[in-house]
C-alpha cells in the first residue's frame, strides 16, 4: 500500500548515523546518499530522511508515528537499544502490545528530531 515515506531532519549527518544504526536490525540499509537526503530500504529506498535545517522539532504529542515491521522480538530490542545509544529516547519500551486482532511485540522511540518511530513484530504462533 505505501511505497515509501520521508521525514525532515535538521542535521543530516547526525540523522544518517542514527538511522543507519536503528534501521539495521530491521534489515534496512542505506541505498542512496545525496547532499540533502538519504534513502534506506531492503530492495529500494523506502524510508527517506531529508535535510530541512530550518524545520522545528516534531511535536511529540501530535499523534503521528511511523511503524516499521521487525522480523523478530530480538530485532525490536536491537532497534530500541540502537536508538537509545545514538541520541534517541524512549517513547514506549519494548514489550507486548494489545491490538485489535492479536497481541504483538513492539517498541517506540523518538529520533533526534522528535519523530516517533515504532518497530513491531507479529508472531505467527500467537504466543506473545
Amino acid at each position: 500500500m505505501i511505497d515509501h515515506i520521508s521525514i525532515q531532519v535538521r542535521n543530516l549527518a547526525l540523522s544518517k548515523t542514527f538511522y543507519s544504526a536503528v534501521l539495521a536490525p530491521l534489515g534496512l540499509t542505506e541505498f542512496v546518499s545525496r547532499p540533502a537526503a538519504v534513502g534506506f530500504g531492503k530492495k529500494y529506498p523506502e524510508f527517506w530522511i531529508n535535510l530541512r535545517p530550518e524545520s522545528s522539532p516534531e511535536n511529540v504529542n501530535s499523534g503521528n508515528h511511523i511503524c516499521l515491521r521487525a522480523p523478530s522480538e530480538e530485532s525490536v530490542l536491537a532497534f530500541y537499544d540502537a536508538a537509545l545509544a545514538h541520541g534517541g529516547s524512549c517513547s514506549g519500551p519494548p514489550g507486548v502490545r494489545k491490538a485489535e486482532l492479536r497481541p504483538y511485540f513492539a517498541a517506540f522511540i523518538l529520533d533526534p528530531d522528535g519523530h516517533k518511530i515504532e518497530a513491531a513484530t507479529f508472531p505467527s504462533s500467537g504466543n506473545v
